[in-house]
């Protein structure tokens, strides 16, 4: 794809929502995270971990947040995996971002 450095999957799809065979561009963010739920269909969550600065405390905690993303067909990506997903137009109510690639287990 063109602006992002990740590898075209080898199969292909009929899927629209698809950024490599499809119509879906991507703009924005760029994350990475474990795929922890792939019980929906055409859709993952994936769990970020992230360090946030307590200023009072002069210290940093550990926090995670969960994000659902679209998973496109040609995409295989199990719980455990580590993802690659990129923002793009709202796909459903609470989906923002869709898989570009697999990155292997965790």
């Amino acid at each position: 794809m063109v602006g992002i450095d990740v590898q075209e999957p080898k199969e292909k799809c009929n899927d629209p929502n698809c950024p490599f065979h499809g119509t879906l561009p991507v703009r924005g963010q760029i994350l990475e995270g474990i795929v922890t739920s792939n019980k929906a269909e055409r859709t993952i969550t994936v769990e970020r971990s992230f360090y946030k600065f307590i200023r009072k405390y002069e210290r940093y905690e550990k926090r995670k947040s969960k994000i659902t993303a679209h998973k496109p067909d040609c995409i295989q990506a199990n719980v455990g995996d580590a993802v690659k997903i990129a923002e793009c137009r709202p796909l459903s109510k609470t989906k923002h971002f869709v898989v570009v690639e697999v990155k292997g287990d965790k």
